[in-house]
């Protein structure tokens, strides 16, 4: 859920909307926030990333320095973003599903060492012992055994699927490591632990956390689902990608089949409650508690540790990383770092904070800009903890952009033999079933191959020929890109058996994509 996208050059400045600071705590601002400066690094990346809007929040020592819009909310009506604009905060959605256990653990409801099967007896992966032994803290800390982005087609980038059929499906997803020995990120444990919510609570998940968390925080427009923000409220921004230098809409009707892995809109507005709360060690603005410092400090503390890149080492002298409980942890120039990035089609989102300094940041966007909200966070942390001065845009967007022309050389132009299919379309056309997926159909019309994933409304395309029994699958929605190659096996007899696919370009497309994951079966009429 988590996208590596294309990011172009934006041709006009976009201006900002609805500033806030503190009366209370100008000195403080006017001493480690330079608001001036902010606006400017914030255009500048806006700019340099085709960013059309952008709110960001700053809380310190639970006061709040800015809460601001830039740009606009939807490129279709022009209407400015303000720090009241709902976008969705996607993986920032993860943080509150291990707070709402947080709350069933103080309520004495749960344990975060119950294993799952006590609250959800039906639950099953494909090894039984992991089956047995996997913990509440377990789902919440991508140490499952489960690959990157493991079974993510059944709920990315839309689907039909329920959260039973979720649940019945992860015994047939095969693991990557073994389990608790490897730190990868996977968004189904984070459904599951949504369900136990649910199980626990006797409520849904949606219903507990606007119930639970979103109301006495005063989060009053927050939403745990698209459909359900209020239809009165139409601040709310629409997500744009760009294709061919031009920015496409993207509107976010699919954003609650994530559930309690990312479905969650909000704003910086109320995101900056969040932030406060969190800094609290859970006592909310108003003084009263929504958890407890030592369910704060179990979601805190590290689970699995992941490896430090020799980029982070040198660039922010990084020393460890890892996942806490809906956190990922680090240290950042000496700090304990929490944060979290968020991404879905159209939209990226990421939250920091700085325990040490109380100090809390949330950036939302209305597209898929991880570099520009980075750089744009850096320089807020390079003010707020006085450090060295560093133009973060630069770097990031030398690096982005250099990486970025190294990828699309290597994936260069899509080249297609001219060579005919080893076997005519109808010998392909057939519908296919994968075990923990489901149903996918190949069909012929009008002398084409057509396929159709029938739970996952976005994934329909053709297929066009690549060499012998390999095909590219184009998918009509080109603002995904998501192309993958098909390759069908055949038996002696020269029928196909079943089929394959990888992503064309792996480096470019959202790990969510696992089509690798997929072993497709024809089915018998």
């Amino acid at each position: 859920m988590k996208l590596v996208p294309t990011f172009l050059i934006l041709s006009c400045l976009l201006s900002g909307s609805d500033a806030v600071a503190t009366s209370v705590h100008q000195a403080s601002v006017a001493a480690t926030l330079d608001l001036k400066k902010i606006d400017q690094i914030v255009a500048s990346a806006m700019a340099e990333f085709q960013v059309p809007g952008l709110a960001i929040a700053v809380v310190s020592q639970d006061k709040l320095l800015l809460a601001k819009g830039y740009g606009v909310r939807d490129i279709g009506n022009n209407q400015p973003v303000t720090a009241q604009t709902l976008f969705g905060i996607a993986s920032n959605t993860k943080a509150f599903t291990a707070a709402a256990l947080a709350m069933l653990v103080d309520q004495g409801k749960l344990s975060w060492d119950d294993k799952v099967i006590q609250h959800i007896p039906e639950f099953q992966l494909f090894d039984a012992y992991v089956s047995r032994e996997m913990t509440i803290r377990d789902l919440l800390s991508h140490r499952s055994g489960l690959g990157l982005g493991a079974g993510d087609l059944l709920i990315w980038p839309d689907t039909n699927k329920s959260t039973a059929d979720i649940i019945k499906a992860l015994r047939f997803i095969k693991p990557a490591s073994s389990f608790r020995s490897e730190y990868a990120y996977n968004n189904l444990m984070f459904v599951v632990a949504g369900e136990v919510v649910a199980r626990v609570s006797g409520q849904s998940w949606q219903q507990f956390v606007e119930q639970q968390l979103f109301s006495p925080l005063g989060m009053t427009t927050t939403a745990a689902g698209y459909s359900r923000i209020a239809a009165s409220n139409q601040n709310r921004a629409v997500g744009h990608i760009p294709l061919d230098n031009k920015l496409q809409r993207y509107p976010l009707d699919y954003l609650e089949d994530f559930r309690g892995a990312g479905a969650i809109a909000s704003n910086v507005s109320e995101m900056s409650l969040w932030l406060r709360t969190q800094l609290a060690n859970g006592v909310m603005p108003d003084g009263k508690r929504l958890f407890s410092a030592a369910q704060q400090q179990q979601m805190w503390q590290l689970h699995i540790n992941s490896q430090v890149s020799q980029n982070s080492f040198h660039s922010t002298r990084q020393q460890f990383a890892g996942y806490g409980l809906g956190w990922s942890i680090d240290d950042y120039f000496g700090y304990k770092r929490l944060s979290h990035g968020g991404g879905i089609l159209g939209m990226v989102s990421q939250v920091t904070l700085i325990p040490e300094k109380r100090l809390g940041i949330v950036i939302l966007t209305n597209q898929q800009a991880f570099p520009a909200i980075t750089a744009i966070s850096r320089e807020v942390l390079e003010q707020t903890l006085a450090l060295p001065d560093k133009d973060w845009l630069k770097e990031l967007s030398s690096k982005y952009h250099s990486g970025r022309e190294k990828l699309y050389k290597n994936a260069g132009p899509m080249q297609l033999t001219e060579i005919q299919p080893a076997l005519t379309n109808s010998h392909y056309s057939a519908n296919f079933a994968s075990d923990w997926y489901g149903h996918v159909s190949i069909k012929e019309i009008d002398g084409k191959l057509r396929i159709k994933f029938l739970h996952t409304p976005k994934l329909q395309g053709w297929l066009v020929h690549h060499s012998g029994n390999r095909f590219v699958v184009q998918w009509d929605d080109r603002l995904m890109e998501a192309d993958a190659y098909i390759d069908f096996q055949l038996d002696a007899g020269q029928q196909v058996q079943s089929a394959s696919m990888q992503l064309v370009n792996p480096e470019i497309t959202d790990f969510s994509f696992d089509f690798h994951d997929l072993v497709l079966t024809v089915t018998k009429p």
